[in-house]
């Protein structure tokens, strides 16, 4: 008997369920996109869009695990000079890094394409905006890549400094004083 493949969006999300159950985030990737596209002016319920954000964070958290399990190996295989080792996994972690560019450019996309243009509610809103800032801060840059594996620290402040900003971003986009928006953002810039 040949396996059916879900047609509705209750099936879509019904078998995501079932993915984040397996532990299948790829999958349940894919069928929160299908479902977020199933219905172009319809907004994305509480459960789904959190389907969503579960998915993505299991996929890209596994990837910045391996990105870090990687780029510690590379520091020890350094230090011990094997150059060839260096080198492979170099390769390695270039796809790691381009797999966490494909997948955070993949949620950005349907973030600005999609998910925020339909949000009609404020909270639906400030979710899509604050898991834009994530995303945002997730994607592997050059400087980025560099930073993490040269100073720890400072990429402690930056993250907390950016997650002050981000926590300021969603306030105001709830606040509908733009007097208060400018007052706010005089102090950070």
């Amino acid at each position: 008997m040949a396996a059916t493949s879900p047609s509705s969006r209750e099936e879509f999300v019904y078998m995501a369920k079932l993915a984040e159950q397996a532990e299948r985030y790829d999958e349940m990737v894919e069928l929160m996109e299908k479902v977020s596209s199933s219905s172009e002016s319809e907004e994305l319920s509480v459960e789904e869009r959190n389907l969503l954000s579960v998915a993505y964070k299991n996929v890209i958290g596994a990837r910045r695990a391996s990105w870090r399990i990687v780029s510690s190996i590379e520091q020890k295989e350094e230090s011990r000079g094997n150059e060839d080792h260096v080198t492979l996994i170099r390769d390695y972690r270039a796809k790691i890094e381009s797999e966490l560019s494909s997948i955070c450019g993949g949620i950005l996309k349907l973030l600005d394409s999609r998910l925020i243009p339909s949000a009609a509610a404020k909270d639906s809103k400030v979710f899509y905006l604050k898991m834009k800032g994530d995303y945002h801060r997730t994607l592997p840059t050059p400087s980025w890549l560099q930073l993490t594996r040269s100073d720890s620290d400072w990429l402690s402040i930056s993250l907390f400094s950016t997650m002050r900003f981000s926590i300021l971003l969603i306030a105001l986009a709830i606040s509908q004083n733009r007097h208060l928006m400018k007052q706010s953002l005089s102090w950070i810039l």
